[in-house]
Order: structure tokens, then C-alpha cells, then sequence
């Protein structure tokens, strides 16, 4: 008798159960809808909203304005310079270590936001890891391939799935949850996602045969040419790409 009571309670209580486990479900979901868009509001690509006009300040700001240009040059730079100038891997990659742990000293002094350029630090101290372990200054390149590589490989799985990481980004930034349904729309945000995946294999391209030739200077100039350049004129082409598609349908 008790078993049965007790059965009957649970099958009553089940229905409540379920409903609850969906409502978390569904906030769960709207809470990391929300976490995506912050993150792609606060990235480069979140500088200009879908539909406005892209101004070169905007561009200068998704760089990071004079700090950021320097943040991301000036390591790779000061690679270039040294080892042309000794061939010895040591100081070349322990100076940009030096410059980074610089940045973020000056950053937390400044009070100013610490995460980007500590994530800059660590990418240099590791880079500089493998190549002081390696004994080969190309080492120092291997983490950058397997960065773009990573982003190369996100972007055309987006692609095959027919959910290009740009449209994904772009809904997110707008709200616009049914840009898929849209023809213009759908065909400006796969062809810029077409776009990235082109600075990224194309860096991949020129880069990974100089590796494998250890020809480091060159290495070296490539990967600073085929950095933050190459980065803002791609981001530049896509916001015109896509400010003119969304400016076309709110007309």
C-alpha cells in the first residue's frame, strides 16, 4: 500500500518536475545567448553595429587603439630585430617576454583592463617555451599556426554546417535570429566567413613552408606583415559587406 502511495506521488509530482528542468533549460540557454553576445560586443568585430558606417576610428578602436597596435607589434618586432641581428634564440625570444610582462605591469599600474595583454603574455611565454626547449627559434611560431589553424578549422566546419560563424556572430550582435531566411543576408555573411577563412590559410600558407625551410627572419617579417594588417583590413571589409546588406533591408 505504501509503495503504491508513494507511486502515485511520484507520477504527480513528475509532470512539476519536468516543467522545472525545462524553465532552467530555457534560462540556461538565455544566459549563454546573452554571455555570447557580451563576448562579441566586446570583441573587434562588435566595434560597429550591422547597419551602421564603419569610420576609421572604429577601426582604430577594434585594434586597440595606440596601446593594442604596440601590444601586438612591438614582441614581434623586437623577435625579428634581435635574432637578424645575433641568431641566437635566447635573447630573441626573451626580450618580447620581457616587453610583454612590461605591458601588463603597465596595465594594472594604469588600472587599466589587464586581460588583453595578459593573454599576450602568455602566449609569449609559451612560444618562447617551445623554443628554448626546442633549441630552434622557428618553435617560437608553432603556437600562431596552431591558433590559426584552430580558427581556419571552426570557420569551415561553420561553413559545412550551414551556419557561417560571421552570420552567427552578426545574429547574436543584432538579435537577428532569422538571418538564414533572408537570401541577401545569408549570402553576405557566408562570403565573409569565406573572407576569414582566407587570411587564415593564406597565413597558414606562407608561414608553415617557411618553418619547415627554417627560414626564421622571414618567418618573422611574414608573420608581423600577415598580423594585425591583415586582420583590420579583412575586419574593414566585412563591416562594409554586411552594413551594406542590413542598411538595404531597414531602407
Amino acid at each position: 500500500m505504501t509503495a503504491e502511495v508513494e507511486g502515485r506521488d511520484r507520477d504527480v509530482s513528475e509532470p512539476g518536475d519536468r516543467g522545472s528542468q525545462g524553465i532552467a533549460a530555457s534560462d540556461s540557454a538565455a544566459e549563454l545567448r546573452e554571455a555570447l553576445a557580451a563576448a562579441a560586443k566586446k570583441s573587434g568585430f562588435g566595434r560597429v553595429a550591422p547597419g551602421e558606417t564603419p569610420t576609421a576610428h572604429d577601426l582604430w578602436s577594434a585594434v586597440g587603439g595606440v596601446r593594442g597596435l604596440i601590444e601586438s607589434l612591438l614582441p614581434g618586432f623586437l623577435f625579428l630585430v634581435v635574432f637578424t641581428v645575433t641568431s641566437d634564440v635566447v635573447p630573441s625570444v626573451l626580450i618580447p617576454v620581457g616587453v610583454a610582462v612590461l605591458f601588463v605591469l603597465v596595465r594594472a599600474i594604469t588600472r587599466s583592463p589587464i586581460l588583453p595583454a595578459t593573454i599576450g603574455l602568455v602566449g609569449i611565454a609559451l612560444s618562447a617555451g617551445l623554443a628554448l626547449w626546442s633549441g630552434r627559434a622557428e618553435e617560437n611560431f608553432v603556437l600562431g599556426f596552431v591558433i590559426n589553424a584552430v580558427w581556419l578549422v571552426a570557420l569551415l566546419v561553420s561553413l559545412a554546417i550551414r551556419r557561417p560563424l560571421i552570420g552567427v556572430i552578426t545574429g547574436l550582435l543584432t538579435g537577428d535570429s532569422g538571418w538564414r531566411n533572408d537570401a541577401a543576408k545569408r549570402t553576405v555573411l557566408t562570403v565573409t566567413t569565406w573572407l576569414w577563412v582566407a587570411l587564415f590559410a593564406l597565413r597558414l600558407g606562407v608561414q608553415v613552408p617557411l618553418y619547415f625551410t627554417e627560414q626564421t627572419a622571414a618567418l618573422a617579417a611574414t608573420k608581423l606583415l600577415m598580423g594585425l594588417p591583415l586582420y583590420a583590413a579583412v575586419l574593414w571589409v566585412t563591416w562594409l559587406m554586411i552594413r551594406a546588406v542590413y542598411a538595404r533591408r531597414a531602407a
